[in-house]
């Protein structure tokens, strides 16, 4: 398995955009995709940085994933509507990580 930890930072005043469009529409669009959200954070004393971490069988579908939802009508028009006043994101970040124990409670 590959676990990607993406993490995006927005623009000043543009968190709760940022927020919701993930919620209510990129999240859809991964599950419409067959792509495996493990976990969703938003760090406490940092309202401005929403990460997820995203499970793949292997790099083929990791690769494969990320164009078709790239590709995606329903996202390229949810970004664009979204975005009429400038970019919500400043800054996204990925990176494969190890996952090393995971606890139920």
């Amino acid at each position: 398995m590959i676990y990607e930890l993406k993490k995006y930072i927005s623009h000043p005043g543009k968190s709760d955009a940022l927020r919701e469009r993930f919620m209510k529409v990129t999240l859809p669009i991964f599950k419409r995709l067959g792509m495996q959200v493990l976990v969703v954070v938003q760090f406490h004393d940092k309202a401005s940085t929403l990460s997820y971490v995203l499970a793949f069988r292997d790099e083929d579908e990791r690769t494969a994933s990320w164009l078709a939802f790239g590709n995606d009508p329903e996202w390229q028009k949810a970004k664009s509507e979204s975005e009429t006043n400038g970019p919500l994101l400043a800054e996204q970040t990925s990176e494969r990580i190890d996952w090393l124990l995971t606890q139920n409670t």
